[in-house]
């Protein structure tokens, strides 16, 4: 059997998000070194949120806590992953600060977890550079002085911070399968192999192994197309980033000839606006591509409509 493939991935994208009054409120003062809570029913919640979590009742009357607190629960982080607060072993910790009775999630910086526990104090550590994160507080730290009071901010701040954007980011190892396999070491060829059920006898292009209808597996490869017909299609108006295709194009379901499943590709070599359902296509392959670039007209009438109008 040949080797299955692997290979690193990374999925990486900024989310960007607007923030409400009260996030808002809180992400400020942090670049202005005061921490906020949301009070509400007897209670002051910190981190705040802008709706009551027992009443759903919307909730604005800010207040300030301490920067000192006492650790509630943790857990010992062994080897920091990237963009974690801090590059050497550290504990994850839950803080309630003092003034507050719900408790914060942040990194504190100790030399060991035989230095931490719960009931501890811990204060924060400020960030040099403040821009309106989370990531103002650098950490907590232990802490073993005078109780440290609230400024007395007025919690009205100039140049409100009014969103953020938060990079997101999954770095994972990929692995498409035995089926999956198959079908791209295939492609290389400049081929298509699918996999047919032994029960419906529906030929599945890509493969996936088993026959999601019959819930069989599926061993026996079939070479399909090369040839196809566009089944549905949508024209794209939006240019993404990082891909180098000039808008209007098209992107298309094609049912490949021999298929039971219509795979997605992109329609080229005639006018956006020409594309219909029932185009015969082609593939059309780059110089050491591993699948291909583009389909184009083959020039064959097109296919009548119950030829492919089970694969819609």
């Amino acid at each position: 059997m040949p080797e299955v493939l692997k290979a690193p991935l990374v999925v990486e994208f900024p989310f960007t998000r607007s923030l409400g009054p009260v996030q808002s409120a809180f992400l400020t003062g942090l670049r202005e070194r005061v921490v906020l809570g949301v009070r509400t029913g007897g209670r002051t919640l910190v981190p705040p949120v802008e709706y009551d979590p027992v009443t759903a009742e919307e909730i604005r009357d800010l207040v300030e806590v301490a920067p000192t607190g006492t650790v509630t629960t943790w857990a010992w982080n062994l080897a920091p992953r990237r963009d974690q607060p801090l590059d050497t072993p550290f504990a994850w910790a839950l803080v309630r600060l003092d003034g507050a009775d719900t408790a914060l999630l942040h990194a504190l910086d100790a030399p060991g977890p035989d230095a931490v526990h719960t009931g501890m104090r811990v204060r924060v550590r400020w960030a040099e550079e403040r821009t309106g994160a989370i990531t103002d507080i650098a950490c907590f730290e232990p802490y073993d002085g005078d109780p440290v009071h609230p400024t007395g901010s007025t919690v009205e701040f100039e140049d409100p911070v009014t969103g953020i954007v938060a990079p997101a980011r999954l770095d994972y190892t990929y692995s498409p399968g035995r089926a999956q396999t198959a079908y791209i070491n295939a492609l290389a060829e400049h081929r298509n192999v699918g996999e047919r059920c032994p029960s419906c006898r529906k030929v599945y292009v890509p493969p996936r192994g088993a026959c999601p209808t019959c819930g069989v597996a599926t061993l026996e490869q079939v070479e399909v197309g090369p040839h196809g017909t566009v089944t549905t299609f949508c024209i794209v108006n939006i240019k993404a980033k990082n891909l180098d295709i000039e808008v209007p194009y098209v992107y298309a379901h094609i049912a490949l000839d021999g298929a039971g499943l219509a795979l997605h590709g992109r329609i080229g070599g005639i006018p956006y606006d020409h594309v219909r359902m029932g185009l015969r296509v082609e593939p059309v392959w780059t110089e050491d591509a591993r699948y291909p670039d583009h389909y184009r007209p083959t020039g064959e009438p097109d296919a009548d409509y119950d030829t492919y109008r089970e694969l819609l």
